[in-house]
């Protein structure tokens, strides 16, 4: 079975002072292509293939899905979202890319793997 990859992408496109917060939805755009080499490589100790989510919030919705790279727009919290797409698939691998602890601690909770912004976005 094909390992679960969540990418919190407020986070991770925030992890890098690159003027991100000039134009948010194309770094969103930039991070989603960048994720596409996951689908078929996996993450740092998980080979792949993988499948891979790209959770987005706010200005970034509008952000399409990509071969590879299934984008995934939150009504409301991307944490929530993101939370609720680690309780929908129970027995997989799950891996959560993100820094904010809180939303760790939540998906460590459910049995997730967590990773941090690095691992798929090096600076």
């Amino acid at each position: 079975m094909r390992i679960l990859l969540i990418v919190d992408a407020a986070n991770v496109v925030g992890s890098v002072p690159d003027g991100w917060w000039r134009d948010r939805f194309g770094a969103t755009e930039r991070l989603r292509d960048g994720l596409a080499p996951f689908a078929e490589e996996g993450i740092a100790g998980h080979p792949g293939p993988a499948e891979v989510v790209l959770v987005v919030e706010g200005r970034a919705r509008g952000v399409e899905s990509v071969p590879g790279v299934r984008v995934e727009p939150a009504a409301g919290s991307g944490d929530d979202r993101i939370v609720e797409l680690v309780a929908e698939a129970p027995g997989r691998t799950r891996v959560v890319v993100t820094a904010d602890r809180a939303l760790r601690e939540r998906v460590e909770a459910l049995g997730a793997l967590c990773a941090g912004p690095r691992t798929v976005r090096p600076v």
